[in-house]
């Protein structure tokens, strides 16, 4: 009888949906990429999603980020995209954590729980730090680079870390990934060169965290989100070998 997953079924196999519906996978970062990532992974019927992030939705995510409305405004995102998943598959187990991952915050995640981790984050210490404690754990990580300063959402690629080229972000998590030893890191990388913002039309003032304001679109970031998202998809189920297409 025809199902709201009958479509993907019909492409990827019953034990394919079988392994998706077991699968536990953690987003760290609900942001542009991140929102879109757990889009896919909800509609490809996940069936445990546990979700990271400290922000609000504010008026600037309006122009990217897939739970960004004006009526979720200054709600927490990860609770925004928890209620988002709940309209798109009630049966979904949500877990919605307000944390900002850092050194802190870090022990108190499990990641041994999770069948397959998501990096959306933005900053290289929290980025570094999630490889790392994957790495220990013996959980699969994939990783999205730089999605701001872009206008091509033909762009993006698929590898390790240590065959990136062009962008920024990439460069400096491959130095700091050789630093450390933390060996082979698969991550989502655009090899558009980087496009500066407008400085006259930056009305947002830079923090002490951030000194330039990186400008974005709408199609950039949800390209690099249905990029990571399929292939998380893909990951899981190439693992257990009933996976249809190119291994």
């Amino acid at each position: 009888m025809p199902n709201q997953y009958t479509r993907t079924r019909a492409q990827l196999g019953t034990p394919a949906l079988d392994v998706l519906r077991r699968a536990h996978v953690a987003v760290f970062g609900i942001g542009g990429v991140g929102g879109q990532a757990v889009e896919v992974l909800a509609r490809s019927g996940v069936g445990e999603l546990s979700l990271f992030d400290s922000d609000t939705v504010a008026l600037s995510n309006l122009n990217r980020q897939l739970v960004a409305l004006h009526s979720t405004l200054g709600q927490y995102k990860v609770d925004a995209m928890a209620a988002r998943i709940a309209d798109i598959d009630p049966t979904i187990i949500v877990h919605a954590n307000r944390m900002f991952y850092n050194a802190e915050t870090a022990p108190d995640v499990d990641l041994t729980q999770f069948d397959y981790v998501l990096d959306c984050i933005d900053t290289v210490s929290a980025k570094l730090l999630l490889i790392r404690r994957c790495k220990e754990a013996g959980v699969p990580i994939l990783c999205s680079m730089g999605a701001a300063n872009k206008l091509d959402p033909t762009a993006f690629r698929v590898a390790d870390i240590e065959k990136t080229t062009v962008d920024p972000l990439a460069k400096v998590i491959r130095l700091e990934c050789r630093k450390r030893r933390l060996g082979k890191v698969k991550v989502v990388f655009s090899e558009e060169q980087t496009l500066p913002p407008l400085q006259e039309e930056i009305e947002e003032a830079p923090t002490a965290a951030r000194r330039t304001v990186p400008a974005s679109n709408a199609f950039v970031p949800a390209a690099c989100g249905l990029v990571c998202g399929s292939e998380v998809v893909k990951d899981l189920l190439r693992k257990a070998g009933v996976y249809r297409g190119k291994k």
